[in-house]
């Protein structure tokens, strides 16, 4: 299956972040969290940082776009085939970067795409 990245984990079940890791698992998708603290969501672990990752398919965002330029080199670095920009994270400047680079910016919400089995 697809290994995700999801940034912008949340320990707090009511965050959508953390409904979509649950998803991922639920899917069976290979999961890594990031998220401003550390913790854990149905056995998957959030890190902080940007630690050395390969093989990423999907990058979803679920953190603000003036939060975002943090991550900017990162996330394009890691190569994904794209980058999900769930709403209330739409970033004009990250998806042009993003395409400069071949990657796919896609608006969309992951819960919705999982469900619907267009993830």
């Amino acid at each position: 299956m697809k290994k995700t990245l999801v940034i912008g984990a949340s320990e707090n079940q009511e965050r959508y972040s953390n409904m979509a890791v649950k998803l991922l698992v639920k899917y069976q998708h290979n999961v890594i969290a990031i998220g401003n603290k550390t913790g854990n969501i149905n056995g998957v672990e959030i890190i902080v940082g940007m630690p050395d990752l390969k093989e990423i398919d999907t990058v979803t965002l679920y953190i603000n776009p003036k939060f975002q330029e943090a991550y900017y080199n990162f996330i394009i670095s890691l190569k994904p085939k794209r980058i999900i920009f769930n709403p209330g994270t739409e970033n004009i400047k990250l998806m042009e970067l993003a395409e400069q680079k071949g990657i796919a910016a896609i608006v969309a919400c992951t819960l919705v795409m999982l469900k619907t089995g267009q993830y």
